[in-house]
């Protein structure tokens, strides 16, 4: 008992006790308080590194990884279909673009498995798909390489499309599912990172409130007991204090959810539509090289005429339509659309993106790509109009011309629109992890320090009346 009271008498019963009791509670409050900022800070800063360095880059490596065998491959088609025999009656042009294009296709692959490669380390599953692409890429090339080889001779073409159809089957088969397999386990993976982050800055933010309440109310005790007992209106330091952590728990507060804001805004906003995007170009390449395909191989033209519907199907869905009336049933869906931007009466890659407009200026390059689109469309069926009229120089020349208004030009046209409103999404991606960023850098430091300011302004406040008692 005698115990007791002189712990009693030493922590409580006496002013002084009080008070430094107080002291005590306030000054630890502020510290746990100024370690969570910090370490929510650290946290925020670790989450922007992983966002930047890790898992955007991976993603778009891999959609980019997509769109450049679909580049490849089309330009290898391209180059079958201008050559003519062993090069006589070669479309100059066109024959030459397709070699720069497939070099630079080829190049861009062997960049992306190796970026790859590395980001897919320590997880088996993408590990084994970027070793099974590898391989399968190295099979694909001796295929078209041959292909090449047996056109460049003359009467070789039959043998070198037989070598094209054994390297787009295993395009088609294996490589581009395993790219798009890492398309979505990237994408998933960067999902779940985000969905982690934005709980933690969650749990964050309510554990800064609450600190930041009781601490306020801490110093709020304070001030009412030095009132009560020392018949004085206010402490100036504590009331200082007071303030200074006031201002604390409000840039905190902020700093954490402008985070999450900026967070949700790089991933939701911006890097949602630039996959969609990705998705939409890398399944535009494999229709036009299915279009190249339709021309070259006599033996699967219902195949390639079939495939190329299901790849316009996947960029602006029309149930039921057919290469016949697809493009009727564009223009009709189109024109309620532009009269009525909730009559979205279409599916696909182009939906997904009109359903996440942001940012401005986004919402006419999506829809400058869509028109640009419906013109390369029409030019197809105008190239198989062409091929049924057994116009079948015309139809090639038409499909693979670079001269204004040929189907190439157009679809140079649509890819460049298509950039357009990606770049306006990568930018605002890149805006946002700089804000939050650059909120991080300066409003953390300031938060932090107000609190350790507190700390002392609260010593210095009491120290007079402490000093009455010794």
């Amino acid at each position: 008992m005698a115990a007791r009271a002189a712990l009693r008498r030493r922590y409580w019963t006496t002013v002084p006790a009080r008070l430094r009791l107080l002291r005590a509670a306030t000054v630890l409050l502020a510290a746990a308080l100024a370690a969570l900022l910090a370490f929510a800070g650290l946290a925020a800063h670790g989450t922007w590194n992983a966002v930047v360095e890790r898992d955007a880059p991976r993603t778009t490596s891999a959609a980019d990884l997509n769109l450049a065998l679909n580049d490849m491959d089309v330009q290898a088609a391209n180059l079958l279909l201008s050559s003519g025999d062993a090069g006589n009656g070669e479309l100059e042009t066109p024959h030459t673009k397709a070699i720069g294009f497939y070099g630079d296709a080829r190049r861009e692959i062997g960049h992306d498995l190796r970026t790859l490669a590395v980001a897919a380390q320590g997880d088996r599953g993408d590990e084994k798909t970027v070793e099974s692409l590898t391989d399968d890429f190295a099979e694909y090339q001796e295929l078209i390489g041959r292909a090449l080889e047996n056109d460049a001779r003359g009467g070789g073409k039959p043998d070198a499309l037989h070598d094209y159809r054994d390297a787009t089957d295993l395009l088609q088969n294996k490589l581009l599912p395993e790219a798009r397999t890492l398309v979505s386990s990237n994408n998933a993976a960067f999902n779940r990172q985000y969905d982690a982050a934005r709980s933690t800055l969650a749990t964050q933010l309510a554990a800064v409130l609450v600190l930041g309440l009781l601490l306020l109310g801490a110093l709020g005790v304070l001030q009412w007991y030095l009132t009560r007992r020392f018949r004085r209106i206010i402490n100036p330091g504590v009331l200082a204090a007071t303030v200074c952590v006031l201002i604390a728990v409000l840039l905190g507060g902020q700093l954490l959810a402008s985070s999450a804001e900026h967070l949700r805004g790089a991933r939701r906003d911006a890097f949602d539509s630039v996959v969609a995007l990705s998705r939409a170009r890398a399944i535009a390449y494999d229709a036009n090289a299915d279009e190249s395909r339709f021309l070259l191989d006599p033996q699967r033209r219902t195949q390639y005429a079939d495939s190329f519907l299901a790849k316009s199907q996947r960029l602006y869905g029309l149930t039921g339509a057919t290469l016949a009336t697809y493009d009727d049933r564009l223009a009709a869906t189109w024109r309620d659309y532009t009269a009525d931007h909730d009559a979205l009466r279409f599916t696909g890659e182009f939906r997904r993106e009109l359903d996440n407009i942001t940012f401005p200026g986004e919402r006419a390059a999506a829809e400058r790509t869509v028109e640009a689109y419906a013109v390369y469309e029409r030019d197809d069926r105008k190239v198989r109009a062409l091929f049924a009229a057994g116009k079948e120089r015309e139809a090639v020349e038409f499909c693979m011309g670079w001269e204004a208004g040929t189907s190439n030009a157009h679809f140079g046209e649509w890819m460049a629109a298509l950039d357009k409103v990606t770049d306006i999404n990568r930018a605002h991606f890149t805006s946002s992890v700089a804000a939050g960023r650059s909120e991080l850098a300066d409003q953390l430091p300031w938060a932090c320090g107000l609190l350790l300011l507190a700390i002392g302004l609260t010593g210095l406040g009491l120290r007079p009346r402490l000093a009455e008692f010794s």
